[in-house]
């Protein structure tokens, strides 16, 4: 088969339709229940608001969305994970095609991303690490058009700002991208004098704040309760002196052993890692920028403050690795010899979903085998023998109160934990262990 850009352009879309199709059915097949943070995610779609006591909103809008159109259908939000990582393969792509202005080295960049567990392993499971994934392509694919061109357009400016803001509602860890970003430019403007301020840059600033107008009043009226968990996920309260080392030297080596993998599969397409960094390419500097600089701040945050750094924040973190490596080592790849590149790809394309279906079937105490429908069958059996009314709110934590949101035909909204307060405005309520439900 020749090879041309319409040939590569279908090889990428073979791609992303078989990962989508993949990790949308096997999860579906394999699971009796919605992971943990899916079914949060839904408890708080069903009661939305501008925050919630974990996270901003945006995690909680996508699935309420879905639940709206699809209603109870688990592979739904499965779905949902996939096409939030194809939208964001996609931007990969289209940015890695910029870049190098050759299709083969972007599908590389793109193909690369399958040994990083992030993006399939751990994929199916729908939440803010998940949500902030296309939003994290797209900003830094339009700002890349800010900085490539001196011609500065209002749109890739207010999209910069749109995206960001999207971003940051999904996850506040999204501050390290953005961070990184205007660094590069402040470097660019201020310090190397290389590139002229120009006022279309504050486009991105005002539509950014614009839009997390509401979610900063909704804080201020909540008492910041968001940083407060995130802040306490840290254990910023707990750490010591030995805590700054120790934090930051785990936060290391899991970085390491995840790109395990990914080192792999650079390995089989190149052989010898020779590189050099040239800090006068334009391009270079961009690709440190949006991924050495944003693993390099939070690195510090650790090491600072003694932080802990959980594995499954840096989900959107190497998006752009395999963009990274591919232009460092251009030069030592070889389009005849892509053999082991590709078996390689192939396997770890397979294996993945092999270990998940291994894990799913032998391993039966996950919270995926939660019998969610059934509580829910069994709990809507006792309502109905003492009420003649319907449930429409539950009470509990986001787990056991959000399976019950979930899977009752009424669909009830999540009102939080139980409390007296609001056990007293309900008509008819009935408590089964450490679950509420009640009609109002």
């Amino acid at each position: 088969m020749t090879i041309n850009n319409k040939n590569i352009h279908n090889a990428f879309y073979i791609f992303t339709i078989s990962h989508l199709i993949f990790w949308t059915l096997i999860p579906s097949i394999t699971n009796h229940n919605l992971p943990l943070d899916t079914i949060e995610a839904l408890a708080w779609g069903s009661n939305l608001d501008w925050g919630f006591n974990k996270h901003p909103p945006m995690s909680a809008f996508f699935p309420e969305v879905f639940y709206q159109i699809f209603g109870p259908q688990d592979w739904v939000y499965y779905l949902l994970s996939q096409i939030f990582v194809i939208i964001s393969f996609y931007y990969v792509f289209k940015f890695s095609n910029e870049l190098f202005d050759n299709n083969i080295l972007a599908l590389i960049s793109v193909l690369l991303l399958e040994s990083i567990y992030f993006y399939n392993f751990t994929s199916p499971e729908f939440n803010v690490n998940v949500c902030q994934l296309p939003f994290w392509s797209l900003t830094v694919y339009y700002s890349w058009k800010i900085y490539n061109t001196k011609d500065i357009k209002f749109f890739d400016c207010f999209f910069v700002g749109l995206f960001a803001a999207l971003g940051f509602l999904s996850k506040y860890l999204f501050i390290y991208l953005l961070i990184s970003i205007d660094l590069l430019f402040i470097y660019l403007i201020f310090i190397k004098k290389v590139k002229k301020f120009d006022f279309k840059y504050l486009i991105s600033i005002e539509v950014f704040f614009v839009i997390l107008i509401p979610h900063l009043i909704w804080l201020n009226n909540n008492e910041f309760i968001t940083i407060t968990y995130g802040l306490a996920r840290t254990g910023l309260e707990q750490s010591n002196f030995f805590d700054h080392l120790y934090n930051s030297l785990i936060f290391i080596l899991k970085q390491i052993g995840i790109l395990i993998p990914f080192i792999v599969l650079i390995w089989l397409l190149v052989k010898k890692f020779k590189f050099k960094l040239n800090l006068k390419d334009k391009k270079l500097v961009f690709l440190l920028a949006i991924n050495i600089l944003p693993i390099t701040l939070i690195f510090l945050t650790s090491l600072l403050l003694g932080s802990k750094i959980r594995t499954m924040w840096m989900t959107p973190f190497y998006l752009f690795s395999g963009t990274l490596f591919v232009y460092l080592l251009e030069a030592q790849i070889n389009f005849k010899k892509l053999k082991p590149f590709v078996v390689g790809f192939i396997l770890f394309f397979f294996l993945s979903p092999g270990f998940y279906v291994y894990i799913s079937i032998l391993n039966d105490d996950k919270r995926t085998d939660y019998l969610g429908k059934e509580i829910a069958l069994k709990t809507q059996y006792a309502w109905d023998k003492q009420f003649n009314s319907t449930i429409n709110v539950v009470l509990g934590n986001e787990w056991n109160a959000g399976n019950l949101s979930y899977h009752l035909k009424s669909r009830p909204v999540w009102e939080g934990f139980i409390e007296r307060e609001k056990l007293d405005q309900l008509k008819d309520y009935m408590c089964l262990d450490n679950i509420c439900v009640g009609s109002k």
